[in-house]
C-alpha cells in the first residue's frame, strides 16, 4: 500500500531526518562548489562524440551495401539518438548544465531529436514528477496513465489491456511521451496559453522531426532511400525501447515506493530527499552503460539533486549508499535485466482485479520493513 508517512514508514526522528538532509545538503554544495573544466570538457566532448557518431552511422547507411553495413549503420543511429536523448537533452533540460552559461548546452535552448517539445517536456517531467515523485494521483508518470502499478490506483477494465499498451507504449515511447506531456499542458494551471496553441506547437516539432528522419535523410540517400527510411526507423524504434527500459526500472521495480496523496501536505525539504530516496531505484552499470542510460542508472541520486551534472553522480552514489547504511534505509538497486523483468510481473499481474492476485502476488520484503520488525520484537 502507498505511505501516507514518510518519516514514520523509514522509522526515523525528526533529529534523524535534520541529519540526514543536512548530509544530502553538503553532497549539494561540494559538488556545486567544484563544478569546472572537467565538467564543461565532459559535456562538450560527449555532444562531439554523439554528433560524430550520427553522421558516421548515417554514412554507413547510406554508403555500404549488404544486411551488416545496414546493422552498423543502424545501430551505431539508435545509439547516437540515445545518448542525445538521454545524457544529452534530458539532463541539459533538467538545467544540469545551465551554470556553465553556455547559450547552447541551456535547458531552455536545447530542442532534443524526440517527436515531443522539450519545453512541455520540461514542465511534465521537472515539475509534475520530480516534486511529486511516486504519489498516487499526482504524479502522472506513475503508470503514464496507461498502466497500472500499485494496487493503490483504482482498477477497471481497460486495464486488462495494460501488458499490450507497454509493449506499444516502449516501441512508440517517443510518441507517448509527446502526447504525455502535451495532456500536462493543457492541465497547467497557471498556464494561459490556449489549448490550440500547445497543440498547433507540437504538430509543428512532429512536423519537423518526421520531416528529418522520414523525409529528408531518405531523399539525399537517392535511390537507396527505402534503406535510409527503414534504418531511421528502426532506430527510432530501439532508442524508444531502450529509453522505456531505462526509465520503467526507475520507478516501478520492486522496492521504489508509492506514496498517498497527504505526503505532500507540509512536507519539508528532509522529507522530500527521503521520498525521493524511497521512490527511486537503480540498477547496475558499468561506465559505458551508466552512460548510454544517461547515467539514469543512478536514479536515486538524480532524483535527489536533478539538476547536478549526470558525471558526478557514479561518486555521488557512493557517498548516498553510505547514508542508507548510516540511517538503516534501502538502496534499491539490481540488475538491469532483474528490475525490468520485475516491472513486467507487476504490470501483468495489477492488470487483473485484485481479487484474483491479491493472493499471489507479494513484492519482496524491503529491508526498512525488516528492520521495522525486528525492533517490534525487541
Amino acid at each position: 500500500m502507498a505511505i501516507a508517512d514518510v518519516a514514520e514508514y523509514a522509522h526515523l526522528t525528526d533529529s534523524d531526518l535534520d541529519a540526514l538532509a543536512a548530509a544530502l545538503d553538503d553532497i549539494r554544495r561540494d559538488v556545486e562548489a567544484s563544478r569546472g573544466a572537467r565538467d564543461r570538457t565532459y559535456i562538450r566532448r560527449t555532444i562531439n562524440f554523439q554528433r560524430a557518431l550520427e553522421v558516421a552511422s548515417r554514412l554507413t547507411i547510406a554508403t555500404t551495401k549488404g544486411r551488416r553495413g545496414w546493422w552498423l549503420g543502424t545501430l551505431g543511429l539508435a545509439a547516437a539518438k540515445s545518448i542525445e536523448n538521454m545524457e544529452i537533452a534530458h539532463n541539459v533540460g533538467h538545467g544540469q548544465w545551465d551554470w556553465m552559461n553556455d547559450p547552447e548546452i541551456h535547458s531552455t535552448t536545447w530542442e532534443w531529436d524526440m517527436a515531443g517539445l522539450s519545453s512541455q517536456w520540461r514542465y511534465s517531467h521537472n515539475y509534475r514528477h520530480h516534486v511529486n515523485t511516486n504519489v498516487v494521483g499526482v504524479d502522472d508518470d506513475l503508470g503514464y496513465g496507461v498502466l497500472r502499478v500499485t494496487r493503490d490506483q483504482e482498477w477497471n477494465p481497460s486495464y486488462l489491456f495494460a501488458p499490450l499498451r507497454s509493449v506499444l507504449l516502449a516501441l512508440g515511447f517517443e510518441w507517448g511521451i509527446a502526447l504525455h506531456d502535451l495532456y500536462s499542458e493543457h492541465e497547467r494551471a497557471d498556464n494561459d496559453v490556449p489549448k490550440s496553441e500547445h497543440n498547433r506547437a507540437l504538430l509543428r516539432k512532429i512536423g519537423r522531426q518526421m520531416g528529418k528522419d522520414y523525409a529528408l535523410f531518405p531523399a539525399l540517400s537517392l535511390k537507396r532511400w527505402r534503406r535510409t527510411l527503414g534504418a531511421n526507423v528502426t532506430a527510432n524504434v530501439l532508442r524508444n525501447i531502450w529509453a522505456y527500459v531505462v526509465i520503467c526500472c526507475g520507478h516501478f521495480a520492486d522496492g521504489a515506493e508509492k506514496f498517498e496523496p497527504e505526503t505532500l501536505e507540509n512536507e519539508t525539504k528532509a522529507e522530500w530527499y527521503l521520498r525521493q530516496m524511497l521512490g527511486s531505484a537503480n540498477f547496475d552499470a558499468g561506465p559505458v552503460m551508466a552512460f548510454m542510460s544517461g547515467n539514469l542508472c543512478y536514479q536515486i541520486e538524480h532524483h535527489l539533486f536533478p539538476d547536478l551534472p549526470s558525471n558526478r553522480y557514479a561518486e555521488i552514489a557512493t557517498r548516498v549508499r553510505a547514508l542508507c547504511t548510516t540511517y538503516d534505509l534501502p538502496y534499491t538497486t539490481g540488475h538491469l535485466i532483474k528490475q525490468y523483468l520485475m516491472t513486467v510481473r507487476t504490470v501483468c499481474t495489477l492488470a487483473l482485479p485484485d481479487r484474483f492476485t491479491e493472493n499471489g502476488f507479494r513484492p519482496p520484503r524491503l529491508r526498512v520493513e525488516q528492520l521495522q520488525q525486528v525492533r517490534a520484537v525487541s
